[in-house]
């Protein structure tokens, strides 16, 4: 069977392990510095540590994201910094400006060295440039087509790795400045302001610059056949629940087009799921052609975040048939839900009675983050989740 790598975010160890659990064979991540989500929690060099002990265990691997364009201020203990992330154990860096590179080769350290798409990388000459600076991949900018996945694997030999999942830029990734202009915020250096989700007011409607998301999920297949060897998602901010099933969903395309599975209304099902979670919608973007008007927002646009994630079990216990759960969002008796599982198959499930720390029964879980107890006959495990059902299955067969 082909090999190819599923690639998920971790905005901190909880995301992290989540994404582990539910199917990525490696997690990417960034540091207190040098990491362009300044604004997810990220991870001291104690939690990439646990970090990378956790995956190893699980045979995954651990990326660590160093793609800002440096300013001379922000070099101060970069040398520092990759030898410590290289005594732990790291697999790979990514990252976009050459002083990164440059360093990890002067320093001969064991740190694969991973192209960023801060350097929008579209044709195969500039990827050979970094090639001959030891780059083992190359992370090709969102904006990349299916012509130049072909000729950037076919004239450099490098491992690809493509998005298919997450947020688009209004400009070429890595080179946006909007934030810079009117924030003084600095979208190179981790601080974008997300200028791009902004309405702003023209006449009596408000407008905005914003491209819809990008999803792969009818392109995988073909995405194999040409080579890409790393799928990757975006989202180092997003939420436990949206890691959880994006990630778990894309594990079951990419199995059942490996073992030659995937049916037409398994497909289906996988991409409501997946829209379902999102809070935008989503298209293919560049991969067949140039986007148009229907890949972009201008008028109308809602963002709104489903409740769907109920909770997620804390622990099973057999002998009163018990599941512990930690409330995410509000639910009660008579609600239908769902639990999902990295290990096993999507069940139905009616809530009909609920308990409280305590063992007093209750009618609502209406506290985030409540403890409470469910009667359930099947064996559940530590970090399934009980999301609302609102898709039936079956009748996508």
């Amino acid at each position: 069977m082909k090999k190819v790598e599923l690639l998920a975010p971790a905005g901190d160890l909880e995301r992290l392990k989540i994404a582990c659990l539910y199917g990525a064979d490696a997690i990417y991540m960034g540091g207190y510095k040098y990491s362009l989500r300044a604004n997810a929690k990220n991870f001291s060099i104690d939690n990439i540590k646990e970090a990378v002990e956790f995956a190893h265990n699980l045979k995954k691997k651990i990326y660590i994201t160093v793609n800002i364009l440096f300013h001379n201020d922000d070099l101060e203990g970069l040398e520092e910094y990759l030898k410590e992330l290289d005594s732990i154990g790291v697999d790979a860096i990514i990252a976009s400006d050459i002083i990164v590179f440059e360093i990890i080769n002067r320093l001969r350290l064991n740190l694969e060295m991973h192209l960023s798409t801060q350097a929008s990388t579209l044709n195969s000459k500039s990827a050979l440039v970094f090639k001959n600076l030891g780059i083992k991949r190359v992370v090709l900018a969102r904006e990349a087509s299916r012509e130049d996945i072909i000729s950037i694997k076919k004239n450099t030999g490098l491992d690809i790795e493509h998005f298919i999942q997450g947020a688009m830029c209004t400009a070429f990734s890595g080179h946006c400045v909007l934030s810079n202009t009117l924030t003084n915020r600095d979208s190179n250096r981790g601080a974008c302001a997300q200028i791009c989700r902004w309405e702003f007011d023209k006449d009596d409607n408000k407008f905005s610059i914003t491209p819809k998301d990008l999803n792969q999920v009818e392109n995988i297949k073909d995405m194999i056949d040409i080579g890409v060897n790393s799928f990757k998602v975006e989202g180092r901010m997003r939420s436990v629940y949206y890691i959880a099933t994006v990630i778990g969903v894309y594990r079951k395309i990419i199995d059942k087009i490996l073992d030659n599975t995937l049916t037409e209304g398994k497909m289906s099902y996988y991409l409501d799921v997946i829209n379902r979670c999102a809070n935008r919608e989503s298209t293919p973007q560049f991969y067949k052609g140039l986007p148009t008007e229907k890949e972009q927002y201008f008028l109308g646009r809602q963002e709104e975040s489903n409740q769907d994630f109920l909770g997620i079990v804390l622990d099973y216990d057999d002998e009163n048939k018990l599941v512990t759960l930690e409330e995410r969002n509000y639910f009660k008796n008579g609600m239908v839900g769902e639990f999902i599982s990295p290990n096993n198959a999507t069940f139905e499930y009616k809530i009909h009675t609920i308990y409280d720390e305590d063992g007093k029964q209750i009618e609502v879980a209406n506290h985030p983050k409540m403890i409470v107890k469910l009667p359930l006959d099947k064996k559940v495990n530590k970090n399934d989740i009980l999301r609302l059902k609102v898709f039936d299955k079956d009748s996508y067969l």
